[in-house]
Parts: structure tokens; C-alpha cells; sequence
């Protein structure tokens, strides 16, 4: 942590010389939904191995590069590709990007990802808006040294999936007549699929929907005081008396499927922020 603040500004600073985007609004783009970004009217995109500092995507579907534009006439910056515990990354380097993004200008952040439902009134294809989180990745991307230039040490996590931004994607929703389910997402080191015995442990604590991600970078955007609107596909159930082997061609077809009806509802959602 002790050279962070510094790492952030040059990498913002980087950044700065491919645009003239302030951008209000990011967006980061999970498992399978790269392609969210194809409404974006496109000004730069910046490919992660050429920002100084940057962390590289190493995951199948995570293109690796940063897109900024402006999407329903609001300023934005999506990241194409995000970073995972499991791929050997540190906390404080996964969220790295989360700290550029504010640096840069954001206000809201808007996280997706790509899950399997625990609830058993989901099913493969729904969009679930998350309401809030558990963390059972065994770590936590404020651990060490605290800069009070970035947040406070001790962050409070109320309203962490802020409630009236979820009124605003309810009715967006509505709006386009899409059944919008809500719950809590529980994030997992990975890179295994969970056992039956897991999935059940996880329904029991509380969670509707299970991922490798999203948590972190949550964790530290309220550290730092962006608000935040969470948005899953779910691509596969984890029911523990009827799981069926799954694969990931598998997961990312189902959130390809549904990708157009969760790009709907982000672009309406965008239109109407008032930022």
C-alpha cells in the first residue's frame, strides 16, 4: 500500500494522454459479457499491458483492455476483462483498476458478472440485481497499511449495493418488462466449481447466487466511496440433489444468451443516472 497512491496517478495519468473522457460512470464486464461494451460509442480503448502498473487478464473471455466513450450520451470507462484471486493476483492488485477508475472520475461503478444460482426459484439466464454480499474468499483487499488519501481504514459496508440505484434498475426493469430478480452474491476463491456439500453451506448462510469475484472490487470502491450497482447472470444452478456436470463453454453460451437483455437493461439504467 505504502506507493499505491503514486502507482494511481501514473497509471490515471497514462490513461489521460489516450482521451479526452471524464468518464462518471464505469463499468466492469465479467465472465462472457465482453460484448456489453458494443454500445458504447467508442472514443480510446487502452489495452491493459500498456498502463503502467496494470495487472493482465489471463481469462478465457477477458479481453484485457479498457473502452472509453459515452453510452446513452454519459461519460463511461468499461473494463473488458477483470482479475481474480485465482489467478494468483494479490487483493490489493485485483482492485488496482477499481482506484484508476476513481482517479480518473467515476462516481458509480456498475459490476457484472457471471454466477451460479444457489436459490432455487432461479434458473440458467436470469439477471439477478445484487443487494449484498458475503465474502468467503479468505482475504480482503484493505488488508495492511491504510492511506487515508484513498479511504478510511475502518469503512462502514451499509447501503454497499446502493438501494437507490437498485430502485432505479427495478424500474428500468419494469420499464422493459424484464422478470429483474434480486438476492445476495457470496464470492469464493475458485478456480473449482463448488461440491453439492458446498452448495448447500452456501444456500444455508444466506446466498442466492455464488461467483469468483465482484467482492473486491465492491469492497473497495465504498472504501473510496463510489456508489454501487451489482448485476449477475446466472449461467448454471447449483442445487446439491440435482447437480448436473457443467463446463465452462457451458457458462459462458448462457451468459452470451442473456447478454443482450442484461445490455438493455445497463444502457437504460445509464440513461437515466444523473451524473
Amino acid at each position: 500500500m505504502e506507493y499505491m497512491f503514486e502507482m494511481i496517478k501514473e497509471s490515471a495519468e497514462f490513461i489521460r494522454t489516450k482521451t479526452s473522457i471524464t468518464p462518471k460512470i464505469g463499468i466492469i464486464l465479467g465472465t462472457g459479457l465482453g460484448s456489453l461494451a458494443d454500445g458504447i460509442e467508442v472514443e480510446a480503448t487502452v489495452e491493459y499491458d500498456t498502463i503502467p502498473h496494470f495487472p493482465v487478464s489471463t481469462v478465457e473471455s477477458h479481453k484485457g483492455r479498457l473502452i472509453l466513450g459515452t453510452l446513452k450520451g454519459k461519460p463511461v470507462i468499461a473494463m473488458q476483462g477483470r482479475f481474480h484471486y485465482y489467478e494468483g493476483y494479490d487483493m490489493q492488485k485485483i482492485t488496482f483498476p477499481i482506484r484508476v477508475l476513481k482517479e480518473l472520475g467515476i462516481e458509480i461503478l456498475i459490476v457484472s458478472n457471471a454466477c451460479g444460482g444457489l436459490n432455487p426459484q432461479f434458473k440458467g439466464g436470469d439477471i439477478m440485481a445484487i443487494t449484498d454480499h458475503i465474502n468467503l474468499l479468505g482475504s480482503n483487499p484493505l488488508i495492511g497499511s491504510n492511506d487515508d488519501r484513498l479511504g478510511a481504514r475502518f469503512p462502514d459496508m451499509y447501503n454497499c449495493y446502493d438501494k437507490d440505484l437498485l430502485d432505479l434498475v427495478q424500474e428500468v426493469a419494469l420499464e422493459q418488462k424484464y422478470p429483474l430478480k434480486k438476492g445476495v452474491y457470496v464470492s469464493v476463491a475458485g478456480p473449482n466449481l463448488e461440491t453439492g456439500a458446498e452448495y448447500r453451506f452456501l444456500r444455508i448462510i444466506g446466498a442466492d447466487v455464488v461467483g469468483m469475484s465482484t467482492v473486491p472490487e465492491v469492497i473497495t470502491a465504498r472504501h473510496q466511496g463510489t456508489r454501487v450497482i451489482g448485476m449477475s447472470i446466472i449461467t448454471d444452478m447449483g442445487l446439491p440433489d440435482s447437480l448436473e456436470p457443467c463446463s465452462l463453454d457451458r457458462i459462458i453460451k448462457t451468459a452470451n444468451d442473456a447478454e443482450p437483455y442484461l445490455r438493455d437493461l445497463i444502457a437504460g439504467v445509464v440513461e437515466k443516472l444523473d451524473v
